[in-house]
């Protein structure tokens, strides 16, 4: 998946879409935990677009993932985090 934690102000490196072919800016960040997979605390993100945003919310709603969706300009990186 595309991480936000990226900008060297190239727009080949502008955060996309993690949604499979969408090459598009990413507009959301959609932070999930699988519990069986990770400590409770832990955090993963992906990122998507206006258009991907509601059905990558619902795939990782549905298993129970989905612990939160923030803008992506508000979007702030938990400290001692490896990456967003």
């Amino acid at each position: 998946m595309n991480s936000p934690d990226f900008f060297s102000g190239s727009e080949a490196d502008i955060p996309t879409c993690s949604a499979k072919g969408c090459r598009d800016a990413a507009v959301w960040v959609l932070v999930w935990n699988n519990p069986k997979l990770h400590a409770p605390e832990r955090r993963k993100t992906w990122l998507a677009c206006e258009e991907h945003r509601e059905h990558l919310s619902q795939f990782l709603g549905v298993r129970g993932f989905l612990k939160d969706v923030v803008k992506f300009d508000e979007w702030e990186q938990p400290e001692g985090s490896e990456r967003p």
